[in-house]
């Protein structure tokens, strides 16, 4: 039996990514899982920052296969990393539409159809637990979803529905991936993520794991949680120089 045997799932920013490995990871482990996204590649089309279209979504999952038991709001977009002076409102208002409001989305229309109890993860990161990670704005909408995962948990108080959140680190993804060519063609490919302990950019499945986690049983006592998976990032502060203590 697998680890989501007989349970329904939806995975936004399903086309490339972590949402990608997510939907081949919970259909391993037993789950119906339907993929949706605004690129090529997902089963289902769904611009996750629409409230028409994330109702229709989650409503024709739920009415289609009798249930709704996981949802991974985990579409996203990264607004690069311009400065606060240089970004426009306009700027800020479309990436908070899809980080911050497409998880409120999700929680909102999702939880209702969830009549067993359910669990849903959204995609948050380390640059929402301090600078330095992302762009303004990205770090701003992904505090948010740290935020709305706290306060959804205590909302949803005796439903049965879990809401946490993954606060990935540095992960090779559509997102991510100019960096990592950049690094490449430079030689620099060793120098990717040598801030964390690890000394190591993560992969999208390393995050898909943690979301089956989330998704399973296995954590039915987690809720309104941030799961820190960086390598260790965040542990510190990361310095400009290594400092090391000299064994007398």
């Amino acid at each position: 039996m697998g680890r989501l045997e007989g349970k329904v799932a939806v995975v936004t920013g399903a086309a490339s990514g972590i949402g990608k490995a997510a939907v081949e990871l919970f259909r391993s482990e037993g789950a119906g899982v339907v993929g949706a996204d605004v690129a090529e590649g997902a089963e289902v089309t769904c611009d996750a920052g629409s409230e028409d279209a994330v109702k229709r979504l989650v409503a024709d999952v739920a009415s289609k296969h009798g249930r709704l038991d996981i949802v991974f709001a985990n579409a996203g977009i990264s607004g690069g990393w311009a400065t606060i002076a240089d970004q426009s409102a306009e700027d800020w208002a479309e990436i908070l539409r899809v980080n911050l409001i497409g998880p409120f989305l999700a929680i909102k229309h999702a939880a209702p159809l969830m009549k067993e109890g359910g669990s849903i993860i959204c995609t948050a990161s380390v640059a929402g637990l301090r600078s330095g990670a992302g762009g303004a704005a990205y770090s701003a909408s992904k505090a948010g979803v740290i935020s709305l995962v706290q306060t959804a948990a205590q909302q949803l108080s005796g439903t049965g529905v879990r809401v946490n959140a993954i606060c990935p680190g540095l992960i090779e993804t559509g997102m991510t991936r100019p960096m990592y060519d950049v690094a490449r063609e430079r030689g620099h490919e060793q120098r990717i993520g040598e801030l964390n302990p690890l000394k190591r950019g993560g992969e999208p499945e390393e995050i898909a794991q943690a979301a089956l986690f989330l998704a399973s049983n296995e954590s039915s006592y987690v809720n309104g949680a941030a799961l820190v998976v960086d390598g260790g990032l965040s542990s510190s502060h990361p310095e400009a120089r290594a400092y090391k203590l000299r064994m007398l």
